[in-house]
């Protein structure tokens, strides 16, 4: 159903600090045009520990109405909470969404046990394609290869992201020979990743190297591995720049240098120091970015 290079999307927002809707749909055009399979909104990288649920809402609308079934579209709705993330889901699936990612509970820490629960209980809510997030760098829960493996007979549970950077969990997931569609969420080894079992990225890269992060994955999926790793090698520095600093603060910087956003970014992440706009700089000119 889903894969390739799948943008997890930034939020424009304007100087006072809005949700940025003209410059959304401008952007979302500059994705289909540049070739971009898929997009994530309201994840990360789109600022959603800081917009509203009225402001998701309102973003992922302007998004489905641009987009207009041309690619998926894929809603971030998971939460700390089981209850609040099937609100979430029910909404996104009301709208139109193709499907939904749910991140790990974050901050409280649930077990193996409570994890496998709480995606049961909400994929059996919401009849939607749903795939699973795993950033423990982010969260403080990993959802170890046997929980997926419980949760992969789960019929509407189709995917994972995963975005530990871990190649030997990449190689542990392979084993299992499970029926998901796997994700890497780290664009610096998400060639790699696919390399073993993936069928795409979900992407900061993406939002300012989209066509070329789409034929990297294009060939990486048809098995041209060589052509994959030449694309690949051009765009690791800006990987590697765009994590500087905490996501999506290098990202946001450098789509503004670009003109495509305004670059504002909610508190409490502030603009990239003075420090890393030059590395990031550099990387974006290594990779023919302007």
């Amino acid at each position: 159903m889903f894969q390739g290079s799948i943008v997890a999307l930034v939020t424009p927002m304007t100087k006072t600090g809005e949700v940025d809707i003209p410059r959304l749909k401008k952007l979302v055009e500059f994705h289909i045009e540049q070739g971009t399979d898929a997009m994530v909104v309201n994840g990360t990288t789109g600022e959603s520990p800081t917009t509203t649920n009225t402001e998701k809402l309102k973003t992922l609308k302007t998004v489905l109405e641009v987009v207009a079934k041309r690619i998926p579209i894929i809603a971030g709705t998971g939460t700390y909470s089981t209850k609040e993330t099937i609100e979430r889901t029910q909404a996104a699936k009301e709208l139109g969404v193709d499907a939904c990612i749910l991140v790990t509970p974050y901050y409280n820490k649930p077990t193996q046990e409570g994890l496998y629960q709480h995606y049961k209980a909400v994929a059996e809510a919401v009849s939607i394609p749903q795939i699973l997030y795993n950033v423990p760098g982010r969260t403080s829960c990993d959802l170890l290869p046997e929980t997926v493996k419980r949760l992969s007979t789960i019929s509407n549970i189709v995917g994972l992201k995963d975005a530990t950077g871990n190649l030997e969990r990449a190689k542990a997931l392979k084993e299992m020979n499970l029926s998901l569609t796997f994700f890497s969420g780290d664009d610096p080894t998400a060639l790699a990743f696919m390399l073993q079992l993936g069928k795409g990225v979900i992407s900061i890269t993406s939002n300012v190297a989209p066509k070329k992060m789409h034929e990297m994955c294009k060939e990486a999926i048809t098995g041209n591995f060589q052509r994959a790793g030449e694309i690949n090698a051009t765009l690791m520095a800006l990987h590697k720049a765009l994590i500087l600093e905490p996501n999506p603060i290098p990202v946001k910087w450098a789509m503004h240098k670009m003109g495509l956003i305004e670059g504002e970014i909610r508190l409490p992440l502030t603009s990239l120091s003075e420090k890393n706009q030059t590395a990031v700089e550099e990387a974006m000119k290594g990779a023919k970015i302007v």
